[in-house]
């Protein structure tokens, strides 16, 4: 058996799509990361691949080597590699360091996996101090705890209803927003300091 032949026999292509960044659903169907799609427009099974809305399509091997820009021979040494298939001789060193690099899919679901996790922490918190810092009477002195939680909670929560049930150029707005400047990262940095002063 050849190369081609040991890799598409050993590894489905509806398997190769999600260890790569591509979230296929049960029906088989993902957002396709070769065009801006705004709705499932890609079937994935497990011997192929096909785009309803811009026409692409093929086999493990063709998926691999346009989701990285290799060669087809590039995309099965890759696919060998890393799904552990034995073969004879190992990947170039010039080629293991482009597969190193992450495919825009990959980058873009971390990103959103941070900003959901660090929002969701926020939620939380700003849940708590609007229970915990809410005046007992009308004329108490608001605390800044409080009005924050009245402030920024509506806020997060828009954010997080986008993360979860936006469309993938939604989503990705929401995460281009909170990683501008370091946003997330100071929220992020932020949480871990209100965590250790409690």
């Amino acid at each position: 058996m050849n190369l081609f032949e040991v890799v598409k026999t050993g590894i489905n292509t509806r398997e190769a799509a999600q260890v790569y960044g591509i979230d296929v659903n049960h029906y088989g169907m993902a957002l396709c990361p070769f065009h801006n799609d705004r709705h499932p427009s890609l079937y994935v099974s497990d011997d192929h691949y096909h785009c309803f809305a811009c026409g692409e399509h093929g086999d493990v091997i063709d998926l691999t080597a346009k989701l990285f820009d290799l060669r087809l021979y590039d995309a099965a040494r890759k696919l060998a590699s890393d799904f552990h298939l034995v073969l004879d001789k190992p990947l170039p060193e010039s080629i293991r360091q482009k597969l190193k690099h992450k495919t825009k899919a990959q980058q873009l679901r971390e990103n959103e996996q941070l900003c959901f996790s660090v929002l969701n922490q926020y939620r939380r918190l700003l849940l708590d101090w609007e229970r915990q810092y809410a005046p007992q009477a009308p004329e108490d002195v608001l605390d800044e705890r409080f009005v924050e939680a009245c402030h920024r909670l509506p806020w997060a929560e828009y954010q997080l209803d986008i993360l979860l049930q936006g469309d993938s150029y939604e989503r990705g707005e929401v995460v281009s927003e909170l990683t501008a400047n370091g946003y997330i990262c100071k929220l992020q940095t932020r949480l871990r300091e209100e965590r250790y002063h409690e």
